[in-house]
């Protein structure tokens, strides 16, 4: 990669492993491969030094796949091998949390995500998720009670068979646990998986519902004192995703481990999905590089910025926008403006996608 004019303060580690993986995701996941967690680890220390080597970042993100899958020593380990952080957040799987398992993640991050995605044993069972609500309540008592500083919990709205009953259902038991910031994500099932076609009708029926949805989680987490910060993203004071934020400011980040993305100085590296690749790369890790053009780096800024609840500065950008859009848009209503600025007024964040997609020139 060419140099960054400033240094990469942000980094993301992929650990794939997964138990199961469900019907509707999309990650880069690995299933089976239990024997493999530390040769796999090994090659993603290699990495990590040979493309990270400095020892202080702003914030690091070990996502998945399920991190916590890893067995306790080689979650020690892997904390161990990450540079200092002002946050370390790590994703979990509410099944895999024990009593020590809660005490290393306790001691080696600031923040965990807990993949709780609903709590009615119906939705959880037509997400193919394997924690039941029970697990999922112990899970957030245990990492509560080893220390955890801030939890987010992952939610998911439109699942197949959902009615508006059980979307009210998982808001009071999410916020009965009591959250530092809740992810709440409209249900995308990718065309072609075996989760369309299994729920290909349902799915239809519940994007009709969506709206409604989107409107009712908005309403009852900030009746609960919770910021929208961003279009899926809600937080108490001081407990935003600091890593998330870098990535919808605009920052250069690190990506390292299979699937791994990485955008510094302009260009956008992919390492290949490959577990066997990966595993034999010896260093040389398998990738694929693109080359952003300013336009291309231009649009998703404003794709990413206008997620976010405050202003959106101009400078650079507005050669981007639609003048006669953002005219329209924002005697509509949806689009707020400053002498230098624009933002979503409340209405706009409803209909994000489609505002934003029109303001693009």
């Amino acid at each position: 990669m060419n140099p960054p004019a400033d240094p990469v303060e942000h980094l993301y580690v992929h650990v794939p492993f997964c138990a199961h993986r469900c019907g509707y995701c999309d990650f880069v996941t690995v299933t089976g491969s239990g024997e493999l967690h530390g040769r796999y680890l090994d090659a993603l220390v290699g990495e990590l030094r040979a493309r990270c080597p400095a020892p202080h970042m702003r914030t690091v993100f070990v996502g998945g796949g399920t991190p916590s899958l890893l067995d306790d020593g080689l979650l020690e380990r892997l904390f161990r091998e990450l540079p200092e952080a002002e946050e370390v957040t790590v994703e979990c799987n509410p099944e895999t949390i024990t009593p020590a398992k809660a005490r290393v993640l306790a001691e080696g991050t600031t923040r965990i995500s807990l993949g709780a995605q609903s709590f009615q044993p119906h939705l959880l069972a037509t997400l193919e998720r394997l924690a039941r609500p029970a697990a999922i309540e112990r899970a957030v008592a245990l990492l509560r009670e080893a220390g955890v500083r801030s939890l987010n919990l992952d939610l998911i709205f439109g699942v197949p068979g959902q009615s508006a009953a059980d979307l009210e259902g998982d808001l009071d038991h999410a916020l009965r646990l009591g959250p530092d910031h809740v992810s709440y994500y409209e249900l995308e099932a990718k065309p072609g998986t075996r989760f369309t076609h299994a729920h290909g009708a349902e799915l239809e029926r519940q994007a009709e519902l969506m709206e409604g949805y989107y409107e009712r989680v908005v309403e009852r987490l900030r009746a609960d004192g919770f910021r929208w910060y961003e279009t899926a993203n809600f937080c108490r004071e001081g407990h935003e995703a600091r890593h998330n934020l870098a990535y919808w400011t605009g920052r250069d980040y690190v990506g390292v481990g299979i699937g791994a993305v990485s955008t510094v100085a302009g260009e956008r590296r992919r390492n290949r999905p490959s577990l066997p690749a990966y595993l034999a790369a010896s260093g040389d890790v398998p990738h694929d590089v693109e080359l952003l053009d300013a336009g291309q780096r231009v649009a998703e800024r404003l794709i990413l910025g206008l997620r976010l609840d405050c202003p959106l500065e101009l400078d650079g950008l507005a050669a981007a926008l639609d003048l006669d859009q953002l005219e329209r848009l924002s005697a509509a209503g949806l689009v707020e403006r400053g002498d230098s600025t624009i933002q979503l007024s409340e209405r706009g964040r409803f209909v994000a996608n489609d505002v934003v997609s029109r303001l693009l020139a």
